[in-house]
């Protein structure tokens, strides 16, 4: 296992720069997923990493090793990619074993790691199996048992999941995290879905444009969004926020929208007259007959089950409600709102930075984490 350390990594194609400076470590064992929308550059950082694209500044060093020299190959590191890319004439057993077969090792090696890797993935009874007679996500593991009977220092992992149904995605992300907890390889996983990264990771580096926005635990990005961004993009349903000026009067605190719609605060946070976005979680509103601090419109009912996701318009507005269980209010109605106060979220609309940001933020590098 070892460390993976970054330090002001830029990267260019020609005059557009698509990774701008950025510095953070990974420590030894440690599961980081890189998220962000498309084009943000996560995956050219992972390729860096694994030394298939240039650096254009900056050093990455693995185990304390500066790598940006060093062949891909001679890296100690390991990639599983978003397509299997198994070979089809050959056995699972022998896609497994095949990058060792290349190094010239010994057979009985080969024939050892690729028992041991087959037993961690429950794939012994495929071995001799080919590709095609398996299903997607025995695939996978098989690509992931390729990857394990090298030995890395580090594992690489390239939107694995995105080829697989949602079911069996679901199923092979504790497949995944089940694996790092057994091995305790360093991993880096890159994904542009936000449930993954809070499901898998040990930390998450959020990013956008190239630059780092936030690098924290998956409930410290949730509960302490550095700015409008992150509190936006982790979450699912996404985070209520609208626009509005903040405002106190006779000892109330509240933003108040174009709209007419007031939203309480708890009388922290931004100072009177400033222009903020505030922001409210779905499953931090609940109905209520008495005491509600808004009123709301029910646009559209979505019930799921276990839970109902309901789309109002609140003075202009449009937000989500999550409840637990069943209603029986419908499109039309009128209802009030009580609000988790001290779940709000408030930013700055000019920087959209949190007015209590307590995390590292684009431009900052991360120091490690303590173990």
């Amino acid at each position: 296992m070892a460390a993976v350390s970054f330090h002001n990594v830029a990267k260019s194609f020609g005059a557009t720069k698509v990774i701008q400076g950025i510095g953070f470590d990974i420590r030894d064992g440690e599961f980081m997923v890189l998220v962000g929308p498309s084009g943000c550059g996560k995956s050219t950082l992972l390729r860096m990493l694994a030394g298939l694209e240039d650096i254009t500044d900056g050093t990455i060093a693995i185990d304390d090793k500066i790598v940006n020299e060093v062949e891909s190959k001679d890296r100690d590191i390991a990639m599983v990619f978003q397509s299997y890319a198994l070979y089809p004439h050959m056995t699972v057993a022998d896609n497994m074993g095949f990058s060792l077969k290349l190094r010239r090792a010994d057979a009985k090696v080969v024939a050892e790691r690729v028992a041991e890797a087959a037993k961690v993935l429950d794939l012994e009874p495929y071995l001799h199996r080919y590709p095609r007679e398996l299903s997607g996500g025995q695939r996978q593991r098989v690509a992931m048992g390729r990857a394990i009977v090298r030995d890395p220092k580090v594992f690489l992992f390239d939107e694995p999941l995105s080829n697989l149904d949602a079911k069996l995605r679901v199923a092979m992300r504790s497949e995944i995290k089940a694996l790092h907890q057994r091995l305790r390889t360093t991993t880096v996983y890159v994904t542009h879905d936000q449930v993954e990264a809070m499901t898998m990771a040990d930390r998450i580096v959020v990013m956008q444009d190239g630059r780092i926005e936030q690098i924290g635990t998956p409930l410290e990005l949730y509960d302490r969004p550095a700015n409008l961004f992150v509190a936006q993009f982790i979450g699912s349903p996404a985070m209520n926020v609208v626009g509005g000026v903040v405002r106190r009067q006779g000892g109330h605190a509240f933003v108040e929208t174009e709209g007419g719609a007031r939203w309480p605060l708890n009388g922290h946070g931004g100072t009177d007259g400033q222009r903020v976005f505030y922001g409210v979680r779905p499953e931090q509103l609940a109905l209520a007959d008495h005491g509600a601090a808004v009123q709301a419109e029910v646009i559209v009912v979505e019930p799921t089950g276990a839970e109902t996701e309901l789309l109002m318009n609140v003075g202009g507005d449009r937000i989500i409600v999550v409840i637990h269980g069943r209603t029986n209010v419908k499109p039309g109605d009128r209802v009030g709102l009580t609000i988790e106060i001290d779940g709000v979220h408030l930013f700055d609309q000019e920087t959209q930075m949190a007015l209590d940001a307590p995390m590292q933020t684009a431009g900052v590098r991360a120091a490690p984490a303590a173990a």
